[in-house]
């Protein structure tokens, strides 16, 4: 029944109403807030609220765990869903929309949830509006997925602050709960083939190894390319280093890559080269522009996230693309909420929560993705 219902019964014990707001205001067992937290919580007066925690605190029912900071001492259960925000990456990419889409059937399937879904296009200054507006509608927890490293912290803050628990996708907030890809390992994995590639097809001769990076995404992306790179080195061993390394900044963008690979073909005297990068798109830039150059033979490929686009350019015959590195965003959202609703009741989950991945290639593409339908894709996951 509504607060103003019951205040208007004349059965209703107006102090017990009070109380009882004053307890569901606590999220958790575990949540500790301030007097002020909760005033603006329960909509009551300070003074009520003084009086009210000084009675339950009392009664055993809150304790006082420092200055002005008051926790549960019982766990009372659940009665509305629990509210959880959502902040996608930026939707027109095909590998954060499987995310979404799969977080949104799992929440609609356990019919517990409340989802508040809200887009960062990709932006940092919006990313950082979204955190705010998550916060003010009080989410219970909040599902952040960003990458720029520049205002990681600052994302994390405004949770934080607001006592609410965060879970980053794929790319690490500090204080959060990290889901998503070891991306150190699915570098690894990659690197490796491209170096048994390369000696099955090239007797190990490679000139060059192209990077495409994605510099503001900070460690995260750079963590993929030392696994791809310390992969091809391990397995070429002394002929490792014949190669040169080159970076280039493709911004996890196809068009920015594909004119940074075009100027690069124009001046390189590398024979064979072996490419890698963040993820699919800024790899497919590249793959376009050795084709462009009559020059597919001298390129072999291997991206990371195995969009749609990728898998699809993995079965076309001649392509330079030899693998990429699924990670499953279909399977994401059930797994999300199994961690979240973990979090929420108090229960123990690590600090970095790894989902699986696996090589793609020409050979069990269709294996995998027997009912692939083909969608655009760029971005990093």
């Amino acid at each position: 029944m509504h607060r103003k219902s019951l205040g208007r019964d004349p059965y209703i014990i107006k102090s017990v109403l009070h109380a009882s707001e004053l307890l569901v205001a606590f999220r958790s067992r575990s949540e500790v807030l301030s007097l002020r937290d909760l005033v603006s919580r329960s909509n009551l007066s300070r003074g009520i609220v003084f009086r009210l925690l000084y009675t339950m605190e009392q009664c055993g029912l809150v304790e006082k765990v420092s200055t002005n900071q008051y926790q549960l001492t019982i766990s009372q259960p659940r009665q509305r869903k629990w509210k959880i925000g959502y902040a996608a990456l930026g939707n027109e990419d095909p590998f954060v929309c499987e995310v979404t889409d799969s977080l949104r059937f799992a929440a609609d399937q356990a019919d517990e949830f409340e989802l508040l879904m809200v887009d960062n296009h990709f932006s940092p200054a919006v990313a950082v509006r979204n955190s705010d507006n998550l916060v003010r509608e009080r989410v219970d927890l909040a599902i952040e997925y960003q990458r720029d490293d520049q205002i990681a912290a600052a994302v994390a803050a405004r949770f934080q602050a607001a006592n609410i628990p965060l879970i980053a996708i794929n790319n690490p907030l500090p204080g959060a709960t990290y889901f998503g890809v070891n991306n150190y390992e699915a570098g690894l994995v990659g690197g490796r083939f491209l170096g048994r590639w390369a000696l099955d097809h090239w007797r190990g001769d490679v000139d060059e190894v192209i990077l495409l990076d994605l510099r503001r995404a900070g460690g995260v992306a750079r963590s993929r390319l030392s696994g791809t790179l310390d992969g091809i080195t391990n397995v070429l061993d002394q002929r490792a280093a014949r190669f040169r390394v080159l970076y280039l900044d493709g911004d996890g963008d196809y068009e920015k890559s594909w004119r940074l690979a075009r100027a690069h073909l124009q001046s390189t005297k590398a024979k064979k080269a072996l490419l890698s990068g963040v993820n699919d798109t800024t790899v497919l830039g590249v793959v376009r522009a050795y084709e462009e150059a009559g020059r597919s033979a001298d390129c072999a490929a291997m991206g990371q996230n195995a969009i749609p686009e990728a898998r699809n350019e993995l079965r076309r015959p001649g392509s330079a693309l030899v693998g990429s590195v699924a990670y499953f965003p279909e399977k994401y959202g059930e797994a999300l909420l199994k961690v979240a609703v973990h979090i929420l009741n108090c229960r123990f989950v690590p600090s970095t929560v790894f989902m699986g991945h696996r090589l793609l290639t020409p050979d069990n593409v269709d294996l995998t993705y027997p009912l692939d339908n083909s969608k655009p894709g760029q971005h990093l996951a």
